[in-house]
């Protein structure tokens, strides 16, 4: 594994089409939004779709979803358990080492090294917390965006039962149309301790490009999500003379003149300010 050649910053964005990108369970699973109308989509959504693309890799991934499952653990705690290094730390209890424990757990794991985790189980002593050197901010719309509502019904009975059930009623939602930016980092000095390398940056940056690859469910029909472009800073220091907000505020993202409702990508315009003494950004466009 090389070493991580200094810190990453980048911009995602992408387009919602027609689908419910991030459901809000409190709010009748309807697409969040911001108070002032724009779409959002969370952190931790994001970082689900990248641990599903890092195991579309034939990565291993601790944190895996019930349904894409890949190595038979049923919980995290059979996880470590499945470890023979963890295990051994953890049955030292109180005299366990916290450090010796993240360091296997960030070895065995890309999502641990990458996002950070906290491993605190019922009726285990060890209690270790790893700090990850990836952040990522929760994407908002460039505009407020259109939620669409729509009645469904049930056409078929549940149980055996005489007749014809009536209609069961229900709700679907989506939004029209929004372009999502997506803000993220990789800080050097956390990707030392974690062992988070340049090959996994290399995999971030690709899981980030194709975060919609085998995601589709009925919220959100194939070809309804898009990564549309990715900006991608690969710095040459450790720490670099511009603040990751500044070099973030350089893609300015806006509608093209003319445009009051945008429907698609093509109706934003996207401009890159060039930043002193900064490194040129690779800019992927992929639509």
């Amino acid at each position: 594994m090389t070493d991580l050649k200094g810190k990453i910053d980048f911009v995602l964005l992408i387009s919602v089409k027609d689908a419910n990108p991030n459901g809000d369970p409190l709010n009748g699973n309807r697409p969040r939004e911001t108070y002032e109308g724009k779409g959002e989509i969370s952190d931790v959504c994001i970082k689900r779709k990248i641990r599903n693309r890092f195991q579309d890799m034939g990565k291993k991934v601790y944190v895996q979803s019930s349904d894409r499952c890949d190595d038979g653990c049923n919980s995290l705690a059979t996880r470590v358990s499945k470890n023979e290094e963890l295990q051994q730390e953890v049955e030292k209890g109180k005299d366990a080492d916290p450090q010796r424990f993240a360091e296997i757990a960030c070895k065995e794991w890309i999502d641990v090294r990458t996002f950070g985790q906290v491993f605190a189980f019922k009726g285990i002593e060890v209690s270790v917390g790893v700090r990850g050197p990836v952040t990522i901010h929760q994407a908002i719309s460039v505009d407020p965006v259109d939620i669409v509502s729509m009645q469904i019904t049930k056409s078929v009975n549940s149980e055996d039962k005489k007749g014809k059930a009536s209609d069961t009623m229900g709700t679907k939602h989506f939004i029209d149309f929004g372009l999502y930016i997506v803000k993220g980092s990789v800080n050097y000095q956390l990707a030392e301790k974690t062992g988070f390398s340049q090959e996994d940056a290399e995999s971030l940056k690709f899981a980030l490009s194709t975060l919609f690859e085998n995601d589709e469910s009925s919220a959100r029909p194939a070809g309804s999500m898009e990564v549309c472009e990715l900006v991608w800073w690969q710095h040459e220091n450790r720490t670099p003379k511009n603040s990751t907000a500044k070099v973030h505020r350089s893609v300015q993202v806006k509608r093209k003149d003319g445009v009051d409702i945008p429907h698609s990508f093509s109706d934003y315009e996207i401009n890159i300010d060039k930043i002193p003494d900064c490194v040129e950004p690779e800019e992927i466009i992929l639509v």
